[in-house]
């Protein structure tokens, strides 16, 4: 029997736009539409192995009713596809009969009802309509409620779009035409996510980048899938952190993700080349994020350059000058990538990425000259073939790296992200011990290479960020300038030593035999 699933389309909204969005004209339906509270808990062991195993229980009360579900989880941001097994039960805890034929009972193993504890409960007030859009019909939920554990409680405002019958390009179109009027952004957190980052006090704080996840014998289109997917999550987790309270390492994971989705639009080229709209949302992707680059660099110098400057020179009084001064820039740069990220074009575009991601050109156009799509190709030929390309490039470019001048050693640095990125991205099918252990002394030299080519680049962009006050005119304070020049001094005579590991790190790198092979 087929295992049922969920097609849904997760946005969040401010309560007024919730209020703004239940009188819009798309989402009038014939009748009045279905009001109910909610109320939902989910369950799991004392160790969490459901959520180890990548499912959620839960049950909610629907007046009268008991509805028990299990979810498969999703790494999917705003569209999730997901298995979902749902019951009705009697009663307010879990129903082991109910969820016998789901994936719970192996996560539980001989455990029994009494080891499934309650974790956390959400409170919502719905309402459900269902419309017709394009040639599909979409159950349209508006909620607003709360998550509540016992370490507090969050606020929940959120759209679901659910395909009840028709295709997810119509979820999209739906989404996207509401968002000309409504800010709505896509969603990062499913309910229970949200709970369990509650729970471990990690709602608020920056994420680095997850693991991606391929299944075996997954094609190389399938493998894009799933890598966008994962960079689009990892910049909306860190993009609502930023938004939240300007945290500079929220930030930087900004950038981070963004350049990871930028090197899988290159990296994956070969499948994307017949669909224009890959060329176009990476453009687009660099031009709208130009201001986040000059927030980033006052970031690492207030950060990490000048508190070693004034470590090294603590009376050195135009240093305090120097900090004020660029805290202000600071706080100037930060308000353009808070206009950015609260702009309708912003959040149009990552609606934009979602939706080309699970609908656009490329998932189904061929080739122009006939043949095999590339996307259909294995994704462990796919991944060896760009590698060893990348690779390549690395060791012919980074050829005598100290004698390189910094536009050169900034090449270098890009393919080495790409090299980077690209390992990470396939990892998951280097399960064997040999691979594994391969793929960990590469990674581990790619990011050698990368640590000292990007304290050079920082280097440099210190240089721009202090000659920055030259041209301020003549408010600077001389004590400032040449507090500014000592601390320019200071950087540029570690260069050298830098370019040197940076040289013995290529090296090390050139010398590894790829875990591809």
């Amino acid at each position: 029997m087929a295992t049922p699933r969920e097609i849904e389309l997760k946005l969040e909204c401010g309560v007024a736009d919730l209020a703004a969005l239940a009188n819009h004209p798309l989402l009038r339906a014939d009748g009045t539409p279905e009001a109910v509270v909610l109320s939902s808990t989910y369950f799991d062991t004392a160790k969490g192995d459901l959520r180890k195993g990548g499912l959620t229980l839960r049950v909610r009360r629907e007046g009268d009713r008991r509805i028990q579900t299990v979810k498969a989880a999703s790494a999917s941001v705003g569209l999730f596809d997901r298995a979902e097994w749902e019951a009705e039960i009697f009663g307010e805890v879990p129903d082991a009969e109910a969820f016998a034929e789901t994936p719970v009972p192996a996560l539980l193993g001989d455990a029994a009802d009494p080891a499934l504890v309650p974790v956390f409960t959400s409170v919502v007030d719905r309402t459900t309509r269902l419309v017709v859009h394009g040639a599909s019909l979409i159950s349209v939920t508006l909620d607003q409620g709360r998550i509540e554990t016992a370490e507090g409680a969050v606020p929940l405002c959120e759209v679901e779009l659910e395909l009840d019958e028709g295709s997810p390009g119509d979820l999209f179109g739906l989404a996207q035409a509401l968002a000309e009027t409504i800010p709505l952004r896509l969603g990062a957190l499913s309910k229970s996510a949200r709970g369990w980052r509650l729970i471990d006090g990690t709602l608020r704080k920056s994420s680095k980048a997850s693991p991606v996840r391929l299944e075996p014998g997954a094609t190389a289109g399938e493998a894009f899938r799933a890598v966008a997917q994962a960079c689009l999550h990892h910049l909306r987790l860190n993009e609502d952190v930023f938004l939240h309270g300007r945290h500079p390492e929220g930030l930087h994971q900004i950038r981070v993700a963004l350049r990871r989705l930028r090197s899988a639009l290159t990296l994956f080229k070969p499948i994307l080349t017949s669909d224009p709209a890959a060329a176009h949302l990476r453009d687009e992707i660099k031009r709208v994020t130009e201001p986040f680059g000059r927030a980033r660099n006052l970031d690492v110098f207030l950060e990490t350059t000048l508190p070693a400057e004034l470590q090294k020179r603590p009376e050195e009084a135009g240093l305090q000058d120097l900090r004020t001064r660029l805290e202000a820039e600071r706080d100037r740069a930060h308000d353009a990538v808070i206009a950015t990220l609260e702009s309708p074009a912003w959040r149009s575009l990552i609606l934009d990425v979602a939706a080309w991601i699970e609908t656009g050109a490329w998932r189904t156009q061929g080739p122009a000259e006939g043949g095999t799509p590339a996307r259909d190709a294995t994704a462990e030929d796919f991944a060896a073939d760009i590698l060893d390309r990348i690779r390549r490039r690395i060791r012919k470019r980074g050829r005598r790296l100290e004698r390189l001048d910094h536009e050169a050693r900034h090449r270098v640095r890009i393919e080495g992200k790409k090299l980077r990125y690209g390992a990470e991205f396939f990892a998951s099918l280097y399960t064997d011990k040999k691979a594994h252990k391969r793929h960990k002394a590469f990674v581990s030299a790619v990011s050698d290479l990368q640590d000292h080519l990007g304290a050079l680049n920082d280097m440099a962009t210190a240089h721009e960020v202090l000659s920055s006050l030259a041209t301020a005119g003549d408010g600077v304070p001389a004590e400032t300038l040449f507090a500014a020049g000592l601390t320019a001094g200071d950087n540029e005579a570690e260069t050298k030593a830098l370019l040197a590991k940076a040289a013995d790190a290529h090296a090390d790198l050139v010398d590894l035999k790829p875990f591809w092979r």
